[in-house]
């Protein structure tokens, strides 16, 4: 399969990380952060720059990943300051992706309000009313933009966001009929906090073409205590999925990137040192 890494994981020393992804001979490169600035505020000479490194070593882009959307909350509405200010930022985005030849743009959703949905009179006293329906205005104009500009966007399932699931990711896609631009980028670790197991049940939400892109990491969710752990890969709760979901992307012919997000360190804070502990069994599972 398509192997990569999200850079910053290693180093925002974006030549520093090629040169580590040369030594385990992984191929694309996700864009994140990469010197002092996150994707979309880069100036042209520094995304040339960028281009020409990855080009030069062979690294092709996977996606390019800022945080759209991330932090707005029920309360945001489509064209308001903050709103327009992250559409800003999307089409900087894109715009850099034409010129790295990105295929995908991550998109992230507002601020997680817990209970969604509800039945049998969980509808009237629990629900957050009307969280869902008010974020879909929100995320609709990136739809229509991606569309127009010839893209693809990724919506992360993300601990704190309202798409913190594949269930959520699918049902995103489907009320905004935008499976033709709209993927998931599923990250089966942050799926972790919502208690969805990656295998089978997330993937069977999300196998019949809406997965786009895929985030691998190990982690220890502890929810009644609001603690997460990042685990060196195989010693966290997904240790006995990370096979099987393997297996079934093979089977199925999955022919999108899985990039390694390097975010475990062994209590150095060197992120580095925690990438080498992690990366061979990432490469066992999914070579």
């Amino acid at each position: 399969m398509k192997l990569g890494v999200i850079c910053d994981g290693i180093s925002r020393d974006l030549a520093h990380c090629v040169n580590v992804m040369d030594e385990f001979d992984l191929e694309y490169a996700e864009l994140q952060f990469v010197g002092e600035h996150e994707v979309g505020d880069h100036s042209t000479a520094e995304i040339k720059e960028i281009d020409m490194l990855l080009r030069d070593r062979g690294k092709p882009v996977s996606c390019l990943s800022r945080h759209i959307f991330a932090g707005m909350s029920k309360t945001d509405t489509p064209g308001n300051p903050l709103h327009t200010r992250h559409m800003d930022a999307l089409k900087r985005v894109i715009d850099m992706a034409h010129i790295v030849g990105s295929p995908l743009v991550r998109i992230m959703t507002p601020r997680k309000e817990q209970i969604l949905f509800g039945l049998n009179g969980a509808e009237k006293w629990n629900v957050a009313h009307g969280a869902w329906d008010a974020m879909l205005p929100l995320i609709a104009p990136a739809v229509e933009l991606a569309r127009a500009e010839g893209v693809v966007l990724v919506v992360e399932t993300g601990n704190g966001t309202m798409v913190n699931s594949n269930f959520t990711g699918r049902k995103l896609i489907d009320d905004l009929d935008a499976k033709d631009v709209l993927k998931i980028l599923w990250d089966p670790a942050n799926n972790c906090w919502c208690h969805e197991t990656a295998y089978p049940d997330g993937y069977e939400e999300a196998k019949d073409d809406y997965i786009g892109h895929i985030h691998i990491k190990d982690v220890q969710v502890d929810t009644p205590r609001a603690t997460l752990e990042v685990k060196e890969m195989g010693h966290g709760q997904l240790a006995d999925q990370f096979q099987p979901l393997a297996n079934a992307l093979r089977a199925d012919g999955y022919d999108g990137v899985i990039s390694f997000e390097s975010v475990y360190h062994p209590g150095n804070g060197d992120f580095e040192s925690g990438f080498r502990l992690c990366i061979d069994k990432f490469k066992a599972h999914f070579s």
